[in-house]
């Protein structure tokens, strides 16, 4: 990934939102208070450590929209002036939310998806970090998601490369249609995921349905 992040960086929107769609399904199945949420405005996680935070919009018409903030790393200010993350955004964006997200300078990055691109603002010559890495670093990267969701079953470090493999061949069945009601049970009961609490299944087929990667 570019410093800073470059439109290039996040892969296709379907992608992104099948990866944002597993880990919070994992998430919400196997931890007691998640930090992701799925609602009318997308997925969200609201804490991705240090109160860095991400979401995930999609639109009719193949558009989506990825924004948050990475406190470490993200550069919000040129001088005294907050940077206008949202300047020259096309009309279609969802003004009102992201307009309350800026007001609250909630912003490190803002990309677009519009024909068939990633775009956001020319950045400032003074912005050396967006935080696009530090929040949500499986953007651009397929084990980067992989490690990411298989953490989530809070198992013991040695089964996480085991968890892995799981979640990877989960996002080839969301990839090809594929998967099922069965498919999740089979994920969070996966050999190595043992010796925590049951997950809560019914949890994670809410979020699957809900997010539309279900067969």
């Amino acid at each position: 990934m570019h410093t800073p992040s470059r439109p290039e960086d996040l892969d296709h929107p379907e992608q992104l939102w099948a990866r944002a769609a597993i880990m919070a399904m994992v998430d919400a199945a196997c931890s007691s208070g998640t930090e992701f949420a799925l609602d009318e405005d997308g997925l969200w996680c609201h804490s991705t450590g240090g109160d860095g935070w991400w979401r995930l919009s999609v639109f009719d018409g193949g558009r989506a929209v990825f924004c948050g903030q990475d406190p470490d790393g993200s550069h919000t200010h040129v001088g005294d002036e907050q940077i206008d993350f949202l300047a020259g955004g096309p009309d279609w964006l969802p003004w009102e939310l992201l307009r309350d997200d800026a007001r609250g300078n909630l912003f490190g990055f803002v990309y677009w998806w519009e024909n068939g691109a990633w775009h956001r603002i020319p950045y400032p010559e003074e912005v050396r970090e967006d935080g696009l890495d530090g929040a949500a670093p499986w953007v651009g990267s397929h084990e980067e998601f992989l490690g990411l969701a298989a953490s989530s079953f809070d198992a013991p470090h040695v089964h996480e490369r085991a968890l892995a493999g799981a979640v990877d061949r989960f996002a080839a069945l969301v990839r090809d249609g594929r998967a099922d009601a069965d498919a999740v049970t089979a994920l969070l009961t996966e050999p190595g995921a043992e010796g925590r609490p049951a997950p809560r299944i019914d949890v994670a087929l809410d979020i699957a349905t809900r997010a539309g990667i279900l067969a």
